[in-house]
């Protein structure tokens, strides 16, 4: 049997969730006879990414008004070919934070979805959101949650011995909210207590600044190994802006680690399960939040 040929288009290979999630898929032993899977990093700003042999070409590209020439003749160079896009950037939370236009910008999102055979949201309130908008045709929407390798991750990491470390795992950048985490963290007052942060980004500098003068927020830059880091703390916590999944949420609670998260987008998809505590995007709900996990500790030791 002839192997199908899809190929992944990505505008960014950066360490992050697209590339984590294409990296485990290409992966997959399974697929591999009966598909050929590979990426190819495109321009976002070029007019066209050219004649691609494929069966299925599947989009990762973040769709924009200076990327619409390129998606326009992707479709036109491919009339027979099956074109999948992948939405992993815009949500309802993010178009409320960061776009001043919105009817402009659903106007572009439109015109780039209904290029394509289907749309893959990566969320059901992503998808939901979508839906309201009418971003793109309900025939035409799916949802499959991106996944990565979470069982050797589950088998390398033991459950927390005690409940004093917050850690916070992800990209040092506006959207994931860790400015907020370290206001709501500072105004604790439990001694003990303790948060670390994983990761690196432009906002380093700018959250050293935030924390500075506590000893007990500590930095402690790129996990290599994230076994490591699920192990060194007792809870994750994800106080992201929009997040139209998560992975970390994912990996957290296959480090058997419980989770308070920022009650928003794709995040929202885990209500309902008793590891994951929710609560809003401000300082005060933090510290409440942290307070309540701390008291909880408090309260174990004394029983």
């Amino acid at each position: 049997m002839e192997q199908k040929k899809i190929l992944h288009l990505v505008d960014d290979t950066t360490a992050g969730g697209v590339m984590r999630m294409l990296d485990h898929l290409l992966a997959q032993s399974d697929l591999s006879g009966a598909v050929e899977q590979k990426v190819l990093k495109v321009k976002r700003t070029a007019f066209s990414w050219g004649k691609l042999n494929a069966d299925v070409i599947v989009s990762h590209v973040v769709p924009s008004w200076r990327s619409l020439p390129a998606f326009s003749a992707l479709r036109a160079m491919h009339l027979d070919t099956r074109l999948v896009h992948v939405e992993h950037s815009y949500t309802r939370a993010f178009t409320t934070l960061n776009v001043p236009y919105k009817r402009r910008f659903f106007a572009m999102l439109r015109v780039i979805y209904s290029f394509f055979d289907q749309v893959v949201a990566v969320s059901h309130a992503q998808s939901d959101w979508m839906k309201e908008r009418r971003l793109a045709a309900s025939e035409k929407l799916a949802v499959i949650p991106p996944t990565v390798d979470l069982e050797q991750l589950s088998r390398n990491t033991m459950p927390p011995k005690s409940k004093t470390t917050i850690g916070a795992i992800g990209r040092l950048e506006q959207q994931k909210g860790f400015d907020i985490l370290i206001q709501g963290f500072r105004s604790t007052r439990t001694p003990e207590a303790r948060l670390l942060i994983f990761g690196e980004g432009s906002q380093r500098s700018y959250l050293e600044a935030l924390a500075e003068g506590d000893p007990r927020i500590e930095f402690k830059g790129h996990a290599k190994d994230p076994a490591k880091a699920y192990q060194a703390v007792d809870i994750i916590a994800i106080p992201s802006r929009w997040e139209a999944y998560g992975l970390v949420l994912d990996e957290a609670l296959a480090a058997k680690r419980n989770v308070i998260a920022s009650k928003v987008d794709g995040l929202r998809d885990r209500e309902g399960d008793t590891r994951v505590s929710f609560c809003n995007l401000d300082p005060y709900a933090w510290r409440l939040a942290i307070n309540n996990f701390l008291l909880s500790n408090t309260i174990e030791k004394s029983s």
